[in-house]
């Protein structure tokens, strides 16, 4: 499995953000957010900006960081915070 399951469980724990309220803000099952964050499968290519939209929504740094994880751009410095 992909980058994006990893950031997107950093960005959920270090913002305190719910699996269940990033689905409710995606319209997407809590389940379908629970596979990406544990690495059961990986989000399609159109969820990923999805993913970001919603993280925006609930909180801007979190759509960020998510972003600079996925495309691995400082993704070893994020990490560490």
């Amino acid at each position: 499995m992909g980058r994006a399951g990893k950031a997107l469980k950093h960005v959920l724990t270090q913002y305190g953000i719910s699996q269940n309220r990033l689905a409710v803000t995606m319209g997407v099952a809590r389940s379908t957010v629970n596979q990406w964050v544990n690495e059961v499968s990986d989000p399609l290519a159109d969820s990923v900006p999805e993913i970001i939209v919603a993280l925006e929504t609930l909180e801007p740094s979190a759509a960020s960081i998510f972003l600079s994880m996925y495309l691995e751009r400082g993704a070893e410095a994020t990490i560490d915070r």
